[in-house]
């Protein structure tokens, strides 16, 4: 294949989204780092309109408020709910206070959609309930599952749908780094198989449709102080044509101490019957994600390496909000359906079923 050729296939791959709407107001709950650090910074590059702010600290709520030039701050985050202003209700907030929360915005006629947290909540019955009561309501509610916008996953996405691969085989997301465990986590008896693979659970659905079954094991991480089963967690599973995807989630990583080199990642691969693509995922390390792939149909078995200068962190965040604003815009479900999410909750769900019970769990013991 001609390099002119190579030029005009890659143009056609698109890293980031186009914006095609932004005329919702949103009210946002919350005002840790994943809020103030990357929600808002992503809406403030697309010029989102985010009306009021509330959270736990009024105080903290009217720094990241100043910082950000939003007009309004409530005392709490139901007093946030209840302004008729707010269009499209916005929460970073834990997940066992979330459902509440997501119930009242759906009883309230002002707010015509709800961007929620991952895990929707701790358990799949939790959000099954809350999926049903969402559809009862008609209102849109949407989980945001901000890894299917990562460049590089959307990118992957573009080849697999444009078959640059032939028929996938193996696939792998192989994840060495040390998570930021938020203090609310020591409550719960889950840990990184609830809110750290279920980044990689739900990217691999998105790539590659509905596994059958899923075998997980899992240890404790030494680094992790409070009590807790799911540290390190392997997953294996099986999709219908056979596809093999691997899932690992190495929080512990090595040794971090002083004098000791050690690194930190998340890779992928993805082998087909006609291509091979691999890459990066850059929150770790502050840079943006990678890919570089070789197709036997396309690029002549040559490896061809898309660039694009955005991060995961925050720029899928546009991607995230801007799907909630064209939903609500054309009345359509959101890509980031509550109904598609409650399918990456049973996936979790049969993870923890699988470590508990040692033994493969296939996704039609869930009545979904």
């Amino acid at each position: 294949m001609s390099s002119t050729t190579m030029a005009a296939e890659q143009s056609q791959l698109s890293p980031n989204v186009e914006i095609r709407s932004r005329g919702s107001n949103v009210g946002c709950i919350g005002a840790g780092m994943i809020m103030s650090d990357v929600h808002l910074e992503a809406y403030r590059q697309a010029a989102f309109p985010v009306v009021a702010i509330a959270s736990r600290t009024e105080a903290k709520a009217r720094e990241v408020a100043a910082r950000y030039g939003i007009p309004t701050v409530h005392s709490t985050p139901e007093d946030l709910i209840d302004d008729a202003a707010v269009e499209i209700l916005d929460i970073a907030y834990p997940p066992d206070q979330q459902p509440a929360l997501i119930r009242r915005a759906l009883a309230a006629p002002h707010i015509k959609a709800v961007l929620a947290q991952k895990p929707l909540a701790l358990d799949l019955d939790e959000a099954v309930a809350l999926r049903d009561e969402a559809a009862a309501a008609g209102k849109i509610l949407s989980v945001n599952q901000n890894m299917r916008y990562d460049q590089s996953i959307r990118v992957l996405h573009q080849l697999l749908e444009r078959g640059e691969l032939g028929e996938p085989v193996l696939a792998t997301i192989e994840m060495r780094a040390i998570p930021h465990w938020q203090g609310f986590l020591e409550n719960y008896d889950r840990l990184t198989l609830a809110n750290m693979s279920v980044h990689h659970l739900d990217a691999l659905r998105f790539l590659f449709g509905e596994p059958t079954e899923i075998m997980t094991v899992a240890r404790e991480d030494p680094r992790t102080s409070f009590e807790h089963e799911d540290g390190i967690v392997v997953s294996t599973l099986r999709f219908p044509n056979n596809l093999l995807a691997v899932s690992m989630e190495d929080v512990w990583s090595g040794p971090r101490e002083e004098g000791f080199d050690s690194d930190i990642y998340i890779k992928w691969r993805v082998e087909g019957t006609r291509g091979v693509a691999q890459g990066t995922i850059g929150w770790p390390t502050g840079e943006p994600s990678t890919l570089t792939y070789a197709s036997a149909l396309t690029t002549g078995g040559e490896w061809v390496t898309p660039e694009w200068e955005t991060h995961w962190f925050p720029h899928a965040f546009i991607g995230v909000m801007e799907q909630v604003q064209y939903a609500v815009e054309t009345g359509t479900d959101p890509e980031l359906s509550v109904a598609d999410n409650v399918k990456t909750m049973a996936l979790i769900e049969a993870g923890y079923r699988s470590i508990a019970e040692h033994r493969p769990v296939f996704l039609n013991e869930f009545n979904l």
